[in-house]
């Protein structure tokens, strides 16, 4: 993540915006370039992604920027009505800018999957907190183990899965634990509860709801003294975590599992910047830690030198 020199206090506050859109293209490929001209033109960094059922992507710039590039995505076909989510940071959390190519922009791995074709019923920030609560209702969190360690709902079920593309075995294996049930589903912005839901519609369960606009959008408009939300919600930019109001949260990244790390682990005597946390450090063999100790000594000497490392976040 990019900081402020020392001694300078950055007069920029970036707009960070996360959107996604399902729709058809039928020439992907054809978008990429004059996106990407758009985003290098106005300064804009981060990741979107183009596939043929849509696109989706988080990036960062100034306001003027932002909206050019939100004008443009909404001339796409079929994206006239997309929707974004806004937050701000105080330091551009993103090193670089990236329009790629996609199969699918959330990957489940399930091609009869088609959100245009239905959804779950979607619940409102506001009614969210009604809904989960409710006896006949069982709330699953659809996000990937990491996410779901620094923050969930109250009563939400983890299926501790490490990517979305297990979703499907996994309710496979406990579908039998809803029988009866109700279903409400969430995620962090709402694009991977657009294909949850629909899968399981397509296995004929009846009551499915999903949470609009995700958790950034509850944490953005729901009070904290009445939330049900506890900890922090992971987002995959610099900032690595945000609380109520979208507030810029504590954790940090560890740059060799990608995992989030809050303040105190740090201290674990695991922990080895750049190298290893505690979650990884018997995931990587001497090679790859030697790897990661020239990585962060050239992140450091870059720094030292004022420059920007590609491999600094």
């Amino acid at each position: 993540m990019n900081r402020t020199p020392p001694g300078r206090i950055s007069a920029i506050m970036y707009i960070v915006a996360a959107l996604y859109h399902f729709t058809r293209f039928d020439d992907p490929d054809a978008l990429r370039a004059p996106m990407a001209k758009l985003c290098c033109d106005k300064g804009i960094k981060g990741t979107l992604l183009v596939a043929q059922e849509g696109i989706n992507g988080t990036v960062a710039g100034s306001r003027d920027a932002i909206d050019a590039l939100l004008a443009h995505i909404r001339a796409l076909p079929g994206c006239a009505d997309l929707e974004h989510k806004e937050s701000t940071a105080q330091n551009m959390p993103f090193n670089r800018m990236k329009v790629r190519l996609k199969r699918e922009i959330v990957t489940m791995g399930q091609p009869q999957v088609d959100p245009r074709a239905g959804t779950g019923h979607y619940v409102a920030p506001t009614d969210w907190n009604d809904l989960i609560t409710r006896e006949d209702v069982a709330v699953i969190d659809t996000r990937n183990d990491y996410e779901v360690a620094i923050g969930t709902f109250d009563g939400a079920i983890d299926p501790k899965t490490k990517s979305f593309g297990e979703f499907p075995d996994w309710w496979q294996k406990n579908k039998h634990r809803f029988a009866g049930k109700k279903i409400a589903m969430f995620c962090t912005g709402g694009i991977r509860c657009e294909k949850s839901t629909n899968y399981l519609l397509g296995e004929g369960v009846e009551d499915v709801f999903h949470l609009k606009g995700g958790i950034l959008k509850y944490l953005e408009e729901v009070p904290e003294e009445t939330s049900t939300w506890h900890g922090e919600c992971f987002v995959f930019d610099g900032r690595v975590s945000v609380g109520h109001g979208l507030k810029e949260g504590p954790h940090q990244l560890c740059h060799a599992c990608r995992r989030p790390i809050a303040p105190e682990d740090v201290k674990r005597e695991e922990y080895e910047a750049g190298v290893q946390c505690h979650q990884c450090a018997g995931e990587f063999s001497d090679a790859d830690r030697a790897r990661f100790r020239e990585r962060q000594k050239q992140i450091k000497l870059a720094r030292a030198r004022g420059e920007e490392h590609l491999g600094d976040g």
